[in-house]
């Protein structure tokens, strides 16, 4: 799955470790995310995009395939 979370931090002016500490997850885990390493759970994709007031779709991309 792709996601533009990188997008949306750089937009809001934050980083990783901010946004980390805000999640209640690890820096690594964001790393992890933005490098399409690591697809989050349901839940922390609903708070990632309840921290950027979004769409899961808007920042979460799924690929068939």
């Amino acid at each position: 799955m792709k996601n533009k979370l990188k997008i949306y931090r750089a937009m809001h002016d934050i980083t990783q470790e901010e946004l980390a500490k805000e999640l209640g997850v690890t820096r690594q885990t964001i790393i992890a995310i933005e490098k399409d390493k690591y697809d989050p759970s349901l839940v922390l994709a609903f708070k990632i995009a309840k921290f950027f007031k979004t769409q899961i779709e808007d920042i979460f991309i799924y690929e068939d395939g």
